[in-house]
């Protein structure tokens, strides 16, 4: 029989992997990974705080580049834990790096679909992404820092990068190609960080 769920699901997943594979780092990542099954995130509180925000930085003067939606992408190892995040959004003091950015005021997302983790996959191993939409808004280039006086958000600024390494030679320590592939963004309001910020809206789990 003709089920049009399983024909919106496939078509989803199309989305997911298309989304997927027009962020990969590696080329090689093309056959390196196997998806099985999207679940769309449907939470109108996010979307509606992520136009919310784009309206605010619109009004503030943004370009539309800087409103624009990306993607980026978070790994948990179950369902459970990728589930949460779409239902209470990914939130300050969830992240391990510190890199960039104090993580009690903000929150780190992976700009490339296949380095979402500070170790390599090895065969076999499963998991749970959660494709989000991103808006980036000003973006300020960082320098690593690897001491424990973590970096605040920039005033003015609403996302950090680190500072490019132009090519990051496939070869590199993967751990490094995570930390440096990783945007910290927050949202600072009269002087206070938001526990959740408002420009990375969970759309995805893959």
């Amino acid at each position: 029989g003709f089920h049009p769920e399983s024909e919106e699901s496939s078509s989803l997943l199309q989305t997911a992997v298309s989304v997927l594979q027009s962020s990969y780092l590696d080329s090689t990542s093309q056959d390196g990974f196997q998806y099985s099954q999207a679940i769309l995130v449907e939470n109108d509180v996010f979307l509606s705080e992520l136009k919310a925000f784009a309206q605010a930085k619109e009004a503030a003067g943004y370009s539309q580049e800087e409103l624009e939606e990306t993607f980026a992408f978070l790994l948990f190892d179950n369902e459970e834990e990728a589930k949460e995040v779409c239902q209470t959004g990914l939130r300050v003091n969830s992240s391990s790096i510190s890199t960039l950015g104090d993580p009690a005021k903000g929150v780190y997302i992976s700009k490339y679909a296949d380095c979402l983790h500070p170790r390599p996959w090895y065969h076999g191993k499963s998991g749970y992404i959660v494709i989000c939409k991103l808006i980036k808004g000003k973006v300020k280039v960082v320098s690593e820092n690897y001491t424990t006086s973590y970096t605040c958000p920039s005033p003015g600024y609403d996302c950090h990068v680190a500072v490019s390494r132009n090519n990051i030679p496939s070869k590199t320590n993967h751990c490094q190609a995570f930390e440096q592939s990783q945007y910290y963004v927050y949202e600072v309001s009269n002087g206070s960080t938001a526990e959740r910020p408002r420009q990375i809206c969970p759309y995805i789990v893959i």
